[in-house]
């Protein structure tokens, strides 16, 4: 018989979200931005800029990519993630920027690169039927390089539809607002490399 879930079984994202909203505040001020001035950058209301500051809430991650964004630094600086010094990232080992108590939205990233800290990044996606993005556009500096591993994906590029299946790829400037979509009955899993790193 299986049991119900504890309130143990439940993490406590709260202190988390108190580290990044900290972090989001350090960094918008190390830029000298208003909150009108980072909410705008980010396509995002000021008063889900002032909640996540304040450690209120429990951010998407396309919020968080959306602040990244907005500040200019890859989404991983948001959610503190270790850096690793070998080249080599072993396929059991790489490190996951979706989870970290932020809910995910039923996509998952895991980073391909062994850091943050090159000219390029790439990002292993698997999204789930059904995942859309385009209430939360993105627009970044830089350009993207995405194909298609398994199932199928609509990738919006300034509201053009582009659709991919297994083996078709992209490329386009990340400058142009853009979202995706993945309109099929199973999971797509994608690879997509971002220079500079925008994850």
């Amino acid at each position: 018989m299986s049991q119900a879930a504890s309130p143990r079984d439940v993490p406590d994202v709260a202190p988390m979200v108190a580290v990044v909203g900290t972090t989001v505040r350090s960094l918008r001020k190390d830029r000298a931005l208003t909150l009108d001035q980072l909410a705008e950058r980010s396509s995002l209301s000021v008063g889900v800029v002032s909640q996540l500051e304040r450690g209120i809430g429990n951010p998407s991650f396309a919020t968080l990519v959306q602040l990244a964004h907005g500040l200019d630094v890859p989404v991983g600086r948001l959610l503190l993630i270790n850096e690793s010094s070998s080249p080599v990232v072993r396929a059991d080992e790489r490190k996951r920027i979706d989870g970290h108590g932020m809910r995910s939205e039923r996509v998952s990233y895991e980073m391909l690169t062994p850091n943050l800290s090159g000219q390029i990044g790439a990002t292993l996606v698997t999204s789930q039927p059904g995942h859309d993005t385009s209430a939360t556009p993105f627009r970044h500096n830089g350009e993207e390089f995405g194909i298609v591993l398994s199932g199928q994906l609509e990738v919006y590029i300034d509201g053009t539809r582009h659709q991919l299946f297994a083996g078709d790829s992209i490329l386009f400037s990340s400058t142009v607002p853009h979202w995706f979509v993945n309109p099929g009955p199973e999971d797509t899993t994608a690879i997509w490399v971002n220079t500079p790193p925008s994850w």
